[in-house]
C-alpha cells in the first residue's frame, strides 16, 4: 500500500522557520522523483519545489528561492522542506508528491504564518 505522510506544519510568526517531513511506504523511494506542492485557499495548487532521485538537482518556485530548501534521504525513504523567512503568503497545505511513472500524493500538512 503507497503512503505517503507529512508532519511538521503548523502555525509560526512571520520571519520564523518550519522543518516539513514526508514519509514514504509501499513503493520504490528512491527511483522517484519527489516534490513539495502547496494550496492555499481559493488558489491552484502550485509546486514549491522538486528534487531529483538523487538529491543531485533542485528546483524552487520564485516565491520561495533563497528561503525554502529541498532534500531527500533514501535511507530513509524521507523528503524534507526546511521553510525559513516564512511570510504571511507561505501559508497554505503543504502536500508531498512521488513521481514517476505514477504520481502519488499525501494528505498534507497545515502550515500557517501568522502573528
Amino acid at each position: 500500500q503507497v503512503r505517503l505522510v507529512e508532519s511538521g506544519g503548523g502555525l509560526v510568526q512571520p520571519g520564523g522557520s518550519l522543518r516539513l517531513s514526508c514519509a514514504a511506504s509501499g513503493f520504490t523511494f528512491s527511483i522517484y522523483r519527489m516534490s513539495w506542492y502547496r494550496q492555499a485557499p481559493g488558489k491552484e495548487r502550485e509546486l514549491v519545489a522538486s528534487i531529483t532521485r538523487d538529491g543531485g538537482t533542485t528546483n524552487y518556485a520564485d516565491s520561495v528561492k533563497g528561503r525554502f530548501t529541498i532534500s531527500r534521504d533514501n535511507a530513509k525513504n524521507s523528503v524534507y522542506l526546511e521553510m525559513n523567512s516564512l511570510q504571511a503568503e507561505d501559508t497554505a497545505v503543504y502536500l508531498c508528491n512521488a513521481l514517476r511513472t505514477a504520481s502519488f500524493w499525501g494528505q498534507g500538512t497545515q502550515v500557517t504564518v501568522s502573528s
